[in-house]
């Protein structure tokens, strides 16, 4: 074995080790993990494209706001978050449209900051969030593993050979199904369940999770990049880790509020809404 992949193992076990422990014990040790995780893609997102030379001012101001949406993550506050998310993301594009500068700008404010947001309230701080978290790493890592493995093992055409010419159809069906078969089983070994529901929902946000793994790649392409960073060793950087995940949690956090909001007129428990209990 080559000191380059014992170092991807290992580099890779530790991660995994401190995802699962922050997820377990929930609370301030969860939160803590997701403020990090958005600072750390909105760092490799200005990076890969050059807000700081581009945009030296904005890029200031685009830090300002990640700060402040991660401290209110930390301390629980939801709604401050989410009022600076829309604060930041709206003042940086009308700055970015007077004076005809990147619009990579309020961009990166809006995917870091809702990362960190939809990361701390999905996981929120009782059984639900807990299961809700373990479903959707369930969902994304049965997607991003068999869609390697099935499109190496079947091949064909091409799913996006523009943006990633390494992914297939088969591999994108192939981990869609895993997903589904992982993704339920984990909220069916908790919660007991009769309905479609599950399966449906781990299937869209298995087709989430590949959309923004493309969406990563695209970016990367556009700005000639081959990793976000070199922050992990043996794995490059924290946004193609997280890509995945990052697509589904959006997706998982903003159709729960819609239902709540339709259901109630309220936000409940994302986890009570998602998934049903």
């Amino acid at each position: 074995m080559s000191r380059e992949l014992r170092l991807r193992i290992m580099s890779g076990i530790v991660l995994a080790a401190v995802v699962l422990v922050a997820t377990w014990y929930g609370g301030l040790s969860f939160r803590i993990l997701a403020a990090a995780i958005g600072l750390l893609v909105y760092y490799e997102w200005s990076t890969i494209t050059d807000l700081h030379g581009r945009d030296p001012q904005g890029n200031a101001l685009g830090w300002l706001g990640l700060v402040l949406i991660a401290g209110a993550t930390l301390m629980a506050e939801s709604v401050y978050s989410l009022e600076m998310l829309v604060i930041f993301v709206a003042v940086t594009a009308v700055m970015v449209a007077a004076r005809r500068k990147s619009w990579w700008l309020p961009g990166g404010i809006f995917y870091a900051g809702l990362t960190a947001i939809a990361l701390a309230e999905i996981r929120d701080d009782d059984l639900r969030g807990f299961v809700l978290m373990l479903f959707i790493f369930a969902t994304v890592w049965a997607t991003d593993i068999f869609a390697y493995f099935v499109g190496r093992a079947i091949g064909g055409a091409k799913l996006a050979p523009r943006i990633s010419p390494g992914k297939t159809w088969s591999g994108a069906i192939g981990g869609a199904i895993a997903a589904v078969i992982a993704g339920t089983a984990v909220v069916w070994s908790f919660f007991s369940a009769d309905s479609l529901w599950i399966p449906a929902l781990t299937l869209v946000l298995s087709i989430c999770s590949q959309i923004g793994d493309l969406f990563e790649s695209f970016i990367k392409r556009r700005f000639g990049v081959k990793d976000s960073s070199h922050l992990i060793p043996g794995h490059g950087g924290v946004m193609d880790r997280v890509d995945g995940l990052i697509f589904a949690c959006f997706a998982a956090f903003l159709l729960a509020i819609v239902i709540s909001l339709t259901i109630s007129g309220e936000t409940m428990s994302l986890g009570g809404v998602l998934l049903g209990v």
